[in-house]
């Protein structure tokens, strides 16, 4: 009888000190879970102030970028707090631009806005951001990725009016060349608005769409100085961006060249410039104005950071077309 009663002792505690086990296990399961929740909630509902915005751009060397950075400085001063800003360049290259995002994140920024350089190539690094509860905005360009907004210009339309001025001009008829740029969403879009517009005019010929200016001056040197000696005869040139076009407009004068007129896409400072020399072959600019994408960005950014979200993800702003007749009364950036 006692050892009946001692095996019936162990076996009773055997089975109570499992279930205590099971139970704390139990426990301690809910309580990281409940942990979890929480930490989800406070990241939605927190109503946190914007301290740090961290821009990734293309070239800090191009105007158009230039002015990406001021108006995001100049919108962060009128939020106050003195949120810092800090812009940097990636040479349109993916890697240097992924690792200035992964750096971004690393350095617990509250706000990256980027102007992507590959729209595919960057869905990791926002992918990873976005996890880490950043608030990602694209600028500019599209991005295949999940983004808190997408900013641009209109940039269909940009095309579109910038080879409607150039079919108006020639009347519907001549040979047209489309100087390309890096295969960025932004300039397909105005390469197809440009081809949209030419599409009307059976009499234009598109004698060249697929050289790669790089969106700089020294690569509209380059591409121009190419077709100028492929082409003895061009009645227009549709630059996808106003920097190639001031390089194909160097190209037409140093080869004497001046058959034909050059339409860009910016607005830029060196495109007016070229414009309002009588001599250029400069005469139009789609103009876009990237001081008021960044100051929204920084806009739709904060008020997301504060929960406030966007009654739209993408916002589109649009264009207008600066002539060298109409110059005078463009303020530019």
């Amino acid at each position: 009888m006692k050892r009946i009663l001692l095996i019936v002792g162990i076996l009773g505690f055997v089975v109570v000190g499992c279930t205590d086990s099971v139970q704390n296990d139990y426990t301690a399961t809910n309580t990281t879970n409940k942990a979890t929740n929480i930490s989800a909630e406070s990241l939605s509902t927190s109503n946190k102030k914007l301290q740090t915005i961290g821009v990734a751009l293309g070239d800090l060397g191009n105007p158009f970028y230039n002015a990406v950075q001021k108006g995001t400085e100049t919108e962060a001063q009128k939020i106050g707090g003195n949120i810092k800003v800090n812009a940097v360049s990636s040479a349109f290259d993916l890697n240097q631009q992924t690792n200035q995002i992964e750096n971004f994140t690393a350095a617990n920024t509250d706000l990256i806005i980027l102007s992507a350089v590959d729209k595919k190539g960057v869905k990791p690094v926002i992918d990873q951001a976005r996890l880490a509860g950043k608030v990602v905005i694209a600028l500019d360009s599209a991005v295949d990725a999940d983004v808190d907004a997408m900013i641009s210009s209109n940039n269909t339309q940009a095309g579109e009016i910038a080879c409607q001025y150039i079919a108006d001009r020639l009347k519907g008829q001549g040979s047209v060349v489309i100087l390309n740029g890096t295969p960025m969403d932004s300039i397909n879009q105005r390469v197809s608005g440009c081809e949209k517009s030419l599409s009307k005019y059976p009499h234009i010929k598109l004698i060249s769409k697929e050289q790669n200016a790089e969106g700089t001056r020294d690569g509209g040197l380059r591409v121009m100085g190419d077709l100028l000696t492929t082409f003895p005869k061009i009645d227009a040139i549709f630059a996808t961006n106003d920097q190639s076009g001031v390089g194909a407009d160097l190209a037409a004068r140093q080869a004497r060249r001046n058959e034909f007129f050059i339409v860009g896409v910016d607005g830029s400072p060196d495109a007016t410039k070229a414009m309002e020399d009588k001599n250029g072959v400069f005469a139009a600019t789609a103009a876009q104005n990237p001081a008021e994408m960044a100051q929204k960005a920084v806009q739709i950014g904060n008020d997301i950071i504060q929960g406030k979200k966007p009654e739209s993800s993408e916002i589109l702003i649009p264009v207008k077309l600066v002539t060298k007749e109409n110059l005078s009364s463009y303020k530019g950036w």
